[in-house]
């Protein structure tokens, strides 16, 4: 997402990462990495289990999920991942804010 940020930017959108790391882990991979967007420290998992983000004890934790949120806090899309590779190329997403925008979903 790093590499579109800007796509995103342009269309009106902004990155929310949330991850189960600690608040210090997560400051230091961003700085480290120099990610645009925000990250959240969830390692109290209050924002996954809000979201019912999927957890699988095998898998070494929680799987990804993608939701789009409009500023109502609506839920316009969302994807759950069946493993860590599972998650959508920035051009479906794109496509699919597109489609958000000009009232197609």
């Amino acid at each position: 997402m790093r590499r579109d940020y800007k796509k995103f930017v342009d269309r009106d959108t902004e990155i929310l990462s949330i991850g189960p790391e600690s608040q210090k882990a997560f400051q230091d991979y961003w700085e480290k990495e120099k990610l645009p967007f925000v990250g959240l420290a969830d390692a109290d998992h209050k924002v996954a289990n809000r979201y019912g983000q999927a957890v699988r004890l095998l898998k070494l934790g929680r799987m990804p999920s993608q939701l789009i949120i409009d500023l109502e806090g609506k839920i316009r899309s969302r994807h759950d991942g069946s493993s860590m590779r599972d998650i959508p190329d920035n051009k479906d997403v794109l496509a699919e804010l597109d489609q958000i925008r000009a009232g197609k979903i």
